[in-house]
This record gives C-alpha cells, structure tokens and sequence, in this order.
C-alpha cells in the first residue's frame, strides 16, 4: 500500500505496470472507521490517500514497486505533493510483512542518495485499508483527464 500524493495519479501510474493485478484507492493510516473522501479532505482523520496494489510476484517484484513509488511523487516534502497539501497527502509505504518492510527501507536508503533533501517518507506496518468510493476508482480513465502523476525521476536501480 502506497500514499504518494493524490490517489488517482498514483493509481494511474501503477495500473501502467506489467504483472499489476489491481489497484484500489482507498484511505488508510487514520483513526476514523470507515472515512469517506470528504472527512478524510479535512485533514482531521489522520488518513492518507493511498493505493493498494496487487499484483503477481512471478512478473513483477514488490522491490519495482516500491522503485516506482520513488519515481512518481516527490518524498521529500512533508504532507504535500504539488497544490494538494495536507496529511492525507503525506507519503507513505505501509507493508504487510517483514520483507516489505526491509525492502522498502533498503529502497529508501538508496533513494536518498538522489535526492538533495531528506526523504520524510514513512515505513509502517499496514493499517486497515478503507475503499475510496467508486467514483474515484480508476479515475482518469472515467474521466479522460490526463493523470496528475508522471515519473518525476529516474533514480537508477
């Protein structure tokens, strides 16, 4: 699970992966059950707006996922990813086991090395993960508005 900003560009970009299953927008990381998109937009839930990926292991690695996550948002700047600000819009990786976890971590270390600021993103154990509501899965392909995200660096593996 991956808070890299707005949900609907980072949904987009992980959609355009090899071996991506699924990808749902949703919230996590809050002390409100159940949020909807309007509370969580009131920076009162301690929500993030995140993805959640799926996706097969054989074609791709979590390690090319999180990879990507470095890529297409800016992890250096605290609660904030261009106009949107706020805590919902903090960057994160919420894991689901041990390996993520270490992966994720090695991943942050050696991406700090191309980056001049510190990274501020967040490592935790994932939370309870709550759907968007519909209209917000797989936004810009409803829409036709071109996605919010694009790969912003090229860090080297």
């Amino acid at each position: 699970m991956f808070g890299a900003g707005c949900f609907w560009g980072g949904e987009a970009m992980y959609r355009e992966i090899d071996g991506v299953l699924d990808v749902r927008v949703g919230y996590a990381g809050g002390h409100v059950e159940d949020p909807t998109y309007k509370e969580v937009c009131t920076d009162t839930t301690g929500h993030a707006e995140v993805v959640e990926v799926t996706f097969d292991p054989a074609v791709v690695s979590y390690a090319d996922l999180v990879h990507t996550f470095w890529e297409i948002h800016d992890p250096t700047t605290l609660n904030r990813q261009g106009p949107d600000y706020g805590s919902q819009y903090r960057s994160v990786i919420f894991f689901y086991n041990q390996a993520q976890a270490d992966a994720a971590t090695a991943s942050r270390t050696h991406a700090q090395g191309y980056f001049d600021r510190p990274i501020v993103t967040s490592i935790e154990p994932a939370p309870q993960f709550y759907d968007g509501e519909e209209y917000h899965q797989n936004y810009f392909a409803k829409t036709g508005q071109p996605s919010c995200h694009r790969r912003m660096w090229s860090i080297p593996r």
